[in-house]
């Protein structure tokens, strides 16, 4: 059940004291293109983090992600799972589920950049990254009994933080990031807040709540956790177009950091433009968090600070 790698198991001295750019993709939702890494390359990221939903189970997606030669780490969403987690997904389930499993096949394509209850080591930029609960729906029931059952042989919210905590445990790097499709409980109850329900009845905090565990213990452990990113509930909000979602809340220890801007891709006059969050990590802790937009040239056309450490702020 644990999925783990190391890219090599000697640190590098300096990567605590670089500044790494990390590039966050939201919810795609079949808005991926060969030009998306073209458009990272040209941003100069160190590692590009994707919280799933690619679509509904869409292989072909998943595949091209698979590919890109940036460093990359992956969890997969509900969407991913979309004719396999429930009964009602099931019963429209477009293909022969007796002859293919297309979440399989796209665990497969993805191999150790798929962190969903795995790890990621990347000791060369002095972190590692794990993953939370794959094909999260969020809050606070543990849904999909029988598909976590037997995909992994897990019963409720205590097993699933034990595994995640065996990754955890098993990480090389002192400095761990967090991944998930949803994420923790505790970032506030209100519609409008990172995880909050925004559909009827409105309200309620619809975070997962084995993820919230699991980095308190990482914390506990002594392990630094200086980011917790994740996507599933859009910015762009159901109940009101006034506003959008709360997209960042940060205490002393950890930048929480919802990617959800959907659509991702829009068109503009000359072509289209492109989302990503880009986040700041200097000497192992977020300095700067943005939403960004990257035009058909591959230039920075718009970017939203939303977060700024105090330092970085006093320096500029």
């Amino acid at each position: 059940m644990t999925v783990s790698t190391a890219l090599t198991e000697t640190p590098d001295p300096n990567s605590m004291e670089r500044s790494l750019t990390i590039a966050v993709i939201g919810d795609v939702h079949d808005q991926w293109d060969d030009q998306d890494e073209q458009a990272l390359q040209h941003l100069g990221v160190d590692l590009v983090l994707l919280v799933g939903d690619f679509g509904n189970e869409s292989v072909d997606v998943v595949r091209s992600v698979a590919a890109m030669s940036l460093p990359k780490a992956v969890v997969l969403g509900n969407h991913d799972a979309w004719y396999s987690a429930t009964h009602w997904g099931r019963d429209k389930c477009p293909y022969d589920r007796t002859a293919e499993d297309w979440v399989q096949d796209q665990l497969d394509a993805l191999g150790v950049a798929h962190v969903g209850y795995g790890k990621l080591d990347l000791p060369e930029l002095g972190l590692s990254v794990v993953g939370g609960r794959p094909f999260s729906w969020g809050g606070p029931q543990w849904r999909n009994k029988t598909f976590y059952r037997e995909r992994y042989g897990l019963e409720n919210f205590a097993d699933s933080v034990n595994v995640i905590m065996d990754n955890v445990q098993q990480t090389t790097q002192d400095t761990v990031i967090f991944i998930g499709h949803c994420g923790p409980t505790g970032l506030g109850d209100r519609p409008e807040d990172p995880c909050g329900r925004d559909w009827e009845p409105r309200g309620g905090d619809f975070g997962d709540p084995d993820l919230t565990e699991a980095i308190a213990q990482t914390k506990a452990l002594g392990k630094s956790v200086p980011l917790v990113t994740f996507g599933h509930m859009h910015h762009r909000l159901r109940h009101r177009k006034d506003c959008l979602r709360k997209r960042l809340v940060a205490d002393d220890q950890t930048v929480y950091l919802n990617a959800a801007d959907v659509p991702r891709i829009v068109p503009t006059e000359f072509g289209v433009k492109r989302n990503c969050s880009l986040v700041t990590l200097t000497g192992g802790k977020v300095t700067q968090a943005a939403i960004a937009w990257v035009d058909h040239q591959f230039q920075l056309c718009d970017e939203e600070i939303l977060y700024q450490a105090p330092a970085a702020i006093a320096e500029s």
